[in-house]
Formats: C-alpha cells, sequence, structure tokens
C-alpha cells in the first residue's frame, strides 16, 4: 500500500523537476471500442490517464515507477474520435516513496478549439528501485501557492476513503457459487502491451478490465453500455509479459439505470495453468445502456439468489455509501466556461 503524507521524510527538489505534465494528441477511430459508439471507450481513457501519470512521476522521481491506485473517475461526457485531447497531470502530494498524481482529462473539436472536461481523477504510483524492484524514496513535493496547498488537501480527504473502500473490497470473496452474470477474457499478455519496466502497462490492464465489464454489462442488458464510473482500482503484483491473463467480470448489482460490475485480472506463468494465476488487479465500474442517441436507458434488472449474490449485492451498497459518506473535497475547481485551443 502506497504511503500517507505523514511518513515522508524532507527532501531537496532539484529546480528542473517539474511537478505537472500535459500530454496532447488526437483521438483515432481505433480509440473507439465499439461500432456506432458515441466516443472513445472509458478504457481507452484510463489508458491515457495512466501514461500522462506514468510520465508526471517519473519525471518527478527521476525513476520507474507503478501504479498502486487508481480511484473515484466519473466518465461525464464521450469523447468523439477527432477531438483533440489534453491530459494534464500533476503532482498533488508525496509520501516516502509514492506520489499522488491528480490527472484531467479534456478535449476539444480542432474546428472550435474550446476544451471541456470529461472526466478527473487521481492516481497513486510508487517509485521503484530499477535495479532491485523495491520501493525507493522520492523528492518530496511542497506546495508553494494556494492552489497547490487547495489541490494537496483534496488529496489528503481522499486518504480515509482510499482504506475504507479498499478494506471492504479486501472483506469479499469471490466463488463459483453464483448465477450472477459473468464474463470471463483469457488470452496471454503480448510484448506489444510492455511498459519502460518490462511488464504491462497498468493503463493497458485496465482498458482489458473494461472491455470484459463493457461485454458483461452488454450481454446482460441486450444493449450497448458505456462506463460512467471507475473505482477502487487496486494493483497488487505485476503482470509479466507472456503471462496468461484472465479478466473476470461479474454483475453484482442493477440499480435503476446502473449495472455495477466487479472485475479481477489475475495472471500467472502459462505451464501452471488456472491453478498458478493470481489476483494483479480488482476493480468497480458502474455501466449504463444507452440507445442509438446516447441516452440513457432503464436496466435490466438482476436479482440476486445464492448467499454469495446476495453478500455481493449488499457489498456493492456499501461502497457506495462510504463514497457518499466521505464527500471528498474535488480535486479540481470548477472549470470556466471555456478554455481554448492555443
Amino acid at each position: 500500500m502506497a504511503d500517507t503524507p505523514e511518513t515522508a521524510p524532507a527532501a531537496t527538489v532539484a529546480e528542473e523537476r517539474s511537478p505537472q505534465l500535459t500530454l496532447r494528441f488526437m483521438a483515432s477511430p481505433t480509440d473507439v471500442l465499439t461500432a456506432g459508439s458515441h466516443g472513445v471507450s472509458g478504457g481507452r481513457v484510463l489508458e491515457w490517464i495512466d501514461k500522462a501519470a506514468y510520465a508526471c512521476a517519473a519525471q518527478w522521481s527521476g525513476t520507474y515507477c507503478v501504479t498502486a491506485y487508481v480511484g473515484h473517475i466519473h466518465f461525464t461526457r464521450p469523447i468523439p474520435s477527432g477531438h483533440i485531447v489534453e491530459v494534464r497531470s500533476r503532482i498533488a502530494m508525496t509520501g516516502r516513496t509514492s506520489m499522488h498524481i491528480v490527472n484531467e482529462v479534456l478535449s476539444a473539436d480542432p474546428r472550435e478549439g474550446v476544451f471541456t472536461r470529461a472526466c478527473d481523477c487521481l492516481v497513486v504510483f510508487v517509485a521503484k528501485d530499477p535495479e532491485t524492484g523495491a520501493p525507493t524514496p522520492v523528492p518530496s513535493f511542497h506546495p508553494t501557492d494556494s492552489e497547490e496547498i487547495r489541490v494537496a488537501e483534496a488529496a489528503k480527504s481522499r486518504i480515509g476513503l482510499r482504506k475504507a473502500i479498499e478494506e471492504e473490497m479486501l472483506s469479499q470473496t469471490y466463488t463459483d457459487d453464483s448465477t450472477a452474470p459473468r464474463i470471463i477474457h483469457r488470452f496471454m499478455a503480448k510484448p506489444t502491451d510492455v511498459n519502460w519496466g518490462g511488464n504491462v502497462h497498468g493503463g493497458t490492464a485496465m482498458e482489458w478490465i473494461d472491455e470484459a465489464g463493457l461485454a458483461c454489462t452488454m450481454e446482460w442488458s441486450g444493449e450497448r453500455t458505456v462506463a460512467v464510473y471507475a473505482g477502487g482500482i487496486r494493483f497488487y503484483k505485476p503482470v509479466h509479459i507472456g503471462d496468461l491473463i484472465e479478466v473476470d467480470a461479474r454483475l453484482t448489482r442493477t440499480d435503476s439505470r446502473s449495472n455495477h460490475v466487479s472485475v479481477h485480472l489475475r495472471a500467472g506463468d502459462p505451464r501452471g495453468g488456472r491453478d498458478a494465476l493470481e489476483n494483479a488487479i480488482h476493480a468497480t465500474f458502474t455501466y449504463i445502456g444507452i440507445d442509438v442517441d446516447g441516452n440513457p436507458l432503464p436496466a435490466r434488472q438482476f436479482t440476486p439468489v445464492t448467499d454469495e449474490d446476495k453478500r455481493l449485492w449488499e457489498h456493492t451498497q456499501t461502497l457506495k455509501d462510504l463514497r457518499g459518506q466521505y464527500e471528498p473535497v474535488p480535486l479540481v475547481e470548477p472549470q470556466p466556461a471555456a478554455q481554448r485551443l492555443d
């Protein structure tokens, strides 16, 4: 688990190290997952966030970093293919070996040049010694103006929520004693999935998770679905190139419009078979069905039957209640009416 700011030692930050970074590129047709979709998939957006946050973390720490946690992401609108995309990442605070990074995703029609926000979230990265793979200390980040102080306080306000969500998710067990809708994808991690440390990129893994959740909810609902929320994405172990990957998505609850899914990504040496696979990532996603115009549809209702299904139904409500109880400070200020393309 990433350390908290109370454990962070004092350190001198080199003047040339910037605590922020912006990636700008164009969303392409290959970023859209399903035919007829109104925008880029949630998984691809998560991949963009992870890459920008990694670059920010590596720039600040001066070493290789790994994703530890991604949380509380609301996808407020689709990003169409052909839009200019900006992913803005900045250090909010540091622990002894961790960096808490605020990320905003905005996009604009290049013909108009007006950026609007599509989502924002906090990502926690841990710096690693490239030789040993052990966590290594990072330079301390000290806020210098009122906005940086506000962002640091907002990040701190999420520590309790993150711990409560992690504990609640770890308290649950998942077996085959279930009648819930479920999709399992299995495949090999390819060399094209590699990151700069020789493992599978965290953003790529999150895209796999979204694909499984999307398939599960589309099969259940009979409608096109889109991700509207992702949270509690916890990374437990690295995924290696050549590993056998199993992405297991299970519907845990339905509300009037929402389909809640718990997804486990397991990985291991394919020579050991399925029994050799270990939990690498656990995440929760929420999807809604949409019509041809992108308007939300009522959810097809799932009725839990087994004791495990009933327990996970209540577990999903507990996670929702926790997020409402903590009410963390917003990471980013309300957006101005227009932010024009330079």
